[in-house]
C-alpha cells in the first residue's frame, strides 16, 4: 500500500514538473495570434446574421483573409454569432481540449495496458506533450477547427468501423472542410464500399441542406469563392508546410504546377499502397495516421496549424517501440519519435521566414514536409495475433506481432474492437 502511495505521489510530482516545465516552454516559444482565424469566423457570422452582409464578401478588417469554409461549416458555427466574443473564446478552446483529450487516450491507453504504465499518468504525461506541440499550440492560438476534424475522421476510423455507422465522422468533416474528403477515397481504395457510400452521403447530404438553408451563400461559395485562392494566403510563405509550398519556394514568382502535379501522384501511389497493407493488417490506426500525413502533403496549403494530423503518427512510433523487443529496433523508433516531436516544437521552419534560398533554405524551411514524408513511408505496420472476441491476454492487454506482417482476410478490421479493452 505504502509503495502504491509512493508511486502516484512520484507520479503526482512529475506531472506537475512537466507541466510548470510546458507552460514555461510556451511561455518563450509560443506565438500568440490572438485567435486570428476565430475572429475571422466570429466577424463574418455577424456580419452574415447581424449586418445583412454574404458571409464570403466579409473580410477581416485590414486583411484580404474571410470565411474560406463551405456553408455546412456556417452552419455548424452559427451559434457563434450569438455568443459574447470571450465566451466564443471558451468555446473554441474547450473544444479543442476535449476533442485532443478523447484522442490522445483512445491512442495511449493500449500502450500503457501494454507497458504497464499507469493510465492517466500516460494520459496526462501525453496531453502535456501535446500542448508543447507546435500544430496543437497554433491550433488553439489561432482558434482553428483542426483537432474537431481529427476526431471526427478518429471516431469512424477506431470506433464505428465495421458498424452501419461508419463514414458519418467523414462524411461531416469533408462538409465542414474539403481537405477531409482523402479519407473518402481511402475507404473506397482500401474496399470499405459501404462506408465510403455512406460519407459520400452524408456529406452531400448535409451540404444540400446548408444550400436549402442559405441558397445566396451556398451559390457564392460553390461559384466564386471556393476557387478564390487569394483568400487563402500566399503559397510560398515558409507556414505552408505542404509538396504545393516546397514547389513555391523553389520558385515563388512561377512555381511548376507540372512539378507539384507529379510529386503529388507520386506521394498518392505510396500511399495507396502503404494503406492498403496497414487495412489488410487490420491496423487501421495506422491508416489514418498515414491519410493524415499525406492530406498534409498533397493538400495545395498546409499551415503549420494543420500538421495536428501527424500526431496519431508521432503516437503509434512509441506504440510501436513499445510493441517491439528491447533492443535496437526500440531505441531506433523511439529516437525517430523523439526527433520528430523535438522539430515540430521547434518553430524549426520560421529560421528560414524571410530567405529560404540555397541548400540549407530548401532542407530548413521544408523541415515538415519532411517529416511528413517520413512518417508517410516508415511508419511501421502491425497486425493483430488473435481473431476477434480473443484479442487479449490474461491481463487483458492487446497482443500484436512483429511489424509489416500481412494478416489473414479475417483478421482485419479489428483496430476498433481492440482500442476498447474491457
Amino acid at each position: 500500500m505504502a509503495q502504491g502511495a509512493n508511486r502516484t505521489t512520484a507520479q503526482v510530482v512529475g506531472v506537475v514538473v512537466l507541466a510548470a516545465a510546458v507552460t514555461a516552454f510556451l511561455a518563450v516559444a509560443a506565438v500568440r495570434h490572438g485567435f486570428f482565424d476565430l475572429k475571422v469566423y466570429y466577424g463574418a457570422l455577424n456580419w452574415w446574421v447581424h449586418d445583412g452582409g454574404e458571409i464570403y464578401d466579409y473580410l477581416n478588417p485590414g486583411t484580404q483573409y474571410g470565411f474560406t469554409y463551405p456553408p455546412f461549416a456556417a452552419l455548424v458555427m452559427l451559434p457563434m454569432a450569438y455568443l459574447p466574443w470571450n465566451a466564443a473564446i471558451v468555446v473554441s478552446v474547450l473544444a479543442s481540449v476535449a476533442t485532443t483529450t478523447v484522442l490522445i487516450w483512445w491512442l495511449v491507453d493500449p500502450i500503457a495496458r501494454r507497458a504497464g504504465w499507469t493510465r492517466w499518468f500516460a494520459l496526462a504525461v501525453a496531453l502535456c506533450l501535446a500542448a508543447a506541440f507546435e500544430p496543437m499550440r497554433e491550433t488553439v492560438n489561432f482558434g482553428q477547427v483542426n483537432t474537431l476534424l481529427l476526431f471526427l475522421v478518429a471516431v469512424d476510423l477506431l470506433r464505428l468501423l465495421p458498424t452501419r455507422w461508419a463514414g458519418v465522422g467523414i462524411g461531416l468533416a469533408t462538409a465542414i472542410k474539403l481537405t477531409p474528403g482523402i479519407f473518402i477515397v481511402y475507404l473506397l481504395v482500401t474496399g470499405r464500399w459501404r462506408a465510403a457510400l455512406t460519407a459520400s452521403g452524408t456529406a452531400a447530404g448535409v451540404t444540400l441542406l446548408a444550400g436549402a438553408l442559405f441558397p445566396n451563400a451556398s451559390r457564392e461559395f460553390w461559384t466564386e469563392a471556393l476557387w478564390n485562392t487569394g483568400r487563402v494566403g500566399e503559397l510560398a510563405f515558409v507556414s505552408n508546410q505542404s509538396l504545393r509550398g516546397v514547389v513555391a519556394r523553389l520558385d515563388p514568382q512561377h512555381p511548376s504546377t507540372l512539378l507539384w502535379l507529379l510529386l503529388v501522384l507520386a506521394t498518392l501511389a505510396l500511399w495507396a499502397w502503404r494503406s492498403r497493407a496497414a487495412v489488410a493488417a487490420g491496423d487501421e490506426a495506422t491508416g489514418l495516421a498515414l491519410t493524415g500525413a499525406v492530406m498534409c502533403l498533397v493538400s495545395p496549403v498546409t499551415w503549420v496549424h494543420h500538421l495536428v494530423w501527424l500526431l496519431p503518427a508521432l503516437i503509434l512510433l512509441v506504440d510501436n517501440a513499445m510493441a517491439a523487443p528491447a533492443g535496437r529496433r526500440r531505441r531506433v523508433l523511439l529516437a525517430a519519435a523523439t526527433i520528430g516531436y523535438a522539430l515540430l516544437i521547434s518553430r524549426t521552419v520560421w529560421f528560414w521566414e524571410k530567405d529560404f534560398t540555397g541548400v540549407d533554405g530548401f532542407l530548413g524551411s521544408n523541415a515538415y514536409v519532411w517529416i511528413s514524408l517520413a512518417l508517410l513511408a516508415f511508419l511501421p505496420i502491425r497486425r493483430w495475433l488473435t481473431p476477434p472476441g480473443s484479442a487479449v491476454d490474461a491481463s487483458g492487454v492487446p497482443q500484436l506481432d512483429k511489424p509489416d506482417r500481412p494478416a489473414p482476410t479475417g483478421e482485419r478490421h479489428l483496430i476498433g474492437r481492440l482500442l476498447t479493452v474491457r
